[in-house]
């Protein structure tokens, strides 16, 4: 059996460890900086410790990522990269680059119960949870591919603290899979994550996205943490959101409203909703005014997001004009809206679709 995964571990969780192994404290701290700062693809790798105990920690944690099995990329920068588990099973993640930074989408599961008719992640139903190892694991193969891309560091090192490696400064967790489905094991990634001694991202920096699942925003709500939410919906009324995505059966709009709203009230943060934009679906004047009555008394945010083209789902992308007067509507209205910009099209960057399109077709189930 593959042992579990070192990147699971909090690294205060690595004192602990060490001290049951009859270690000094110091060796926890020498592992952690190898971890998270050094980017580490092996114990081996790991010289600040002695061999016999490199040996002993290979036989308990693996530090391997997870296996990059494919990396598609785009003219605009983006990049997909498909990424193989222990087991075989297969996961994505993409990195966007933009004015300076570097966002990673992150996925939670081997695909999705939740079946939204426009994802490609529950064409195929859910496999089964990440670990928080596995999880993590994603953000430490995209670390290590920027390692090996940075330029080799002078023969002669300057004097000073040695520059960081590079590694994404945003964490967008809407990839494969929901979340709040997984939500043990995904607090513990972005936990992390976000920890100073891990790779210290803030938590600002890092943006959860459910498709509406009320109890995983409730427990948020209560966390005390100051990520970032994002709820997926897609549509004006229960009748077309239920159309769209099943999950409005289990919790309607007027319970996810209303738990959005305490969400917003408890922890005074904005939640971001996002609204995929379909021809002639939910891209109507007629839906945007609906909108709007639906979210006016709601402080937030709004994302349109022009849709992206998925195997099984005959719906289309509305043409630009159609979009911006859609965005025109809710400014009016004095909503905050922005309308995404396409990127990495041409490598299927939306979540679930490189998978997808690997997998036999018998596989996959319609929408």
């Amino acid at each position: 059996m593959t042992p579990p995964s070192a990147w699971g571990l909090t690294p205060a969780e690595w004192a602990p460890l060490c001290h049951s192994l009859g270690l000094p404290a110091y060796r926890a701290a020498q592992i952690v900086t190898a971890l998270y700062q050094n980017f580490a693809q092996s114990w081996q790798e790991v010289t600040t410790l002695p061999a016999d105990l490199r040996a002993r920690l290979a036989e308990r944690l693996t530090l391997a990522p997870l296996t990059t099995a494919a990396c598609d990329a785009s003219p605009d920068g983006v990049r997909k990269l498909l990424l193989a588990c222990h087991d075989g099973e297969r996961v994505e993640t993409v990195l966007i680059p933009s004015k300076g930074r570097l966002t990673q989408c992150l996925s939670t599961q081997v695909g999705c119960a939740f079946r939204c008719a426009f994802c490609a992640s529950g064409a195929a139903g859910r496999v089964r949870d990440l670990s928080a190892g596995e999880i993590v694991g994603q953000v430490m193969a995209a670390c290590q591919l920027l390692r090996a891309e940075a330029p080799p560091a002078p023969s002669a090192p300057r004097p000073g603290p040695r520059p960081a490696l590079p590694r994404p400064g945003n964490l967008v967790v809407m990839g494969m899979g929901e979340p709040f489905d997984n939500y043990d094991e995904t607090l513990r990634a972005l936990r992390i994550l976000n920890d100073p001694k891990g790779l210290a991202i803030g938590a600002r920096h890092i943006t959860l996205s459910t498709c509406g699942v009320v109890p995983g925003i409730r427990r948020l709500a209560e966390e005390g943490l100051q990520f970032e939410l994002s709820v997926s919906l897609h549509a004006p009324n229960d009748a077309l959101r239920t159309r769209l995505m099943p999950v409005n059966t289990r919790w309607p709009l007027a319970e996810l409203l209303a738990t959005c709203a305490d969400y917003t009230a408890r922890t005074k943060r904005l939640i971001t909703f996002e609204y995929t934009l379909v021809h002639e679906v939910n891209d109507r004047p007629h839906h945007a005014a609906e909108l709007v009555r639906l979210l006016r008394a709601l402080p937030c945010k709004v994302n349109l997001i022009p849709l992206s083209p998925t195997p099984g789902f005959a719906g289309r992308r509305p043409e630009d004009r159609v979009c911006l007067a859609f965005l025109d509507a809710l400014l009016k209205a004095k909503i905050a809206t922005t309308l995404r910009q396409s990127r990495g099209r041409d490598v299927d960057a939306a979540c679930g679709q490189l998978r997808l399109r690997q997998m036999p077709a018998a596989a996959v189930a319609p929408a």
